[in-house]
């Protein structure tokens, strides 16, 4: 199994799922965003804001 397998089973896990809404507030988003916006080209930025944008959505279910 690679790695990316197991970061979707991990992903899919209803366990780690409620894990994952409790640490997605909007706050932890924001600056996790902020983070990657520093290392990533300005280019990425807008892929940077939906994404953040969807984990909130995601937080909020």
């Amino acid at each position: 199994m690679g790695l990316f397998d197991s970061a979707k089973d991990m992903a899919n896990d209803p366990e780690n799922q409620e894990k994952l809404k409790g640490l997605a507030s909007e706050e932890n988003v924001d600056k996790a965003a902020e983070k990657a916006k520093d290392i990533a080209p300005d280019q990425a930025d807008g892929g940077i804001d939906d994404l953040a944008d969807k984990a909130k959505d995601f937080g909020q279910q």
